[in-house]
């Protein structure tokens, strides 16, 4: 587990390894994440974007960057967790993950970002 606090918004991820699969004719490994989004701030808070860099051993990049997560746009009121799992894969054994989310600020409509922590993704077996 990871945590990260920006702007009175703290950032936790949960990384899990979930299986290995033959994926168009490359060996994957799938991975869940779950991120908790708690807004320890005095302000109503909506997450509009999130933009993720995933990383693999074998010197893959890939950005993700869009609306919302797993097609929601949250709001997070003062003291309130919003919480939610998705899922990445990787090439090769070992990888991370890092990135940030787009919210808007309603009480002065401020666009900010908050850092989402590095994680990092590794099959189990391979330090055995």
């Amino acid at each position: 587990m990871v945590s990260k606090i920006t702007r009175g918004i703290k950032i936790i991820v949960k990384v899990k390894y979930v299986k290995q699969s033959l994926h168009l004719n490359n060996l994957v490994n799938f991975f869940n994440y779950e991120i908790s989004i708690q807004n320890q701030g005095n302000d109503v808070v909506q997450l509009l974007r999130r933009c993720w860099v995933i990383k693999d051993s074998l010197n893959g990049v890939e950005t993700v960057d869009g609306e919302g997560v797993i097609g929601k746009k949250p709001i997070v009121n003062p003291n309130e967790t919003f919480q939610y799992t998705s899922g990445a894969y990787i090439l090769g054994f070992i990888g991370s993950m890092q990135g940030y989310f787009t919210f808007v600020n309603f009480s002065n409509s401020q666009i900010f970002y908050v850092k989402i922590p590095l994680f990092n993704m590794s099959v189990p077996y391979i330090f055995n």
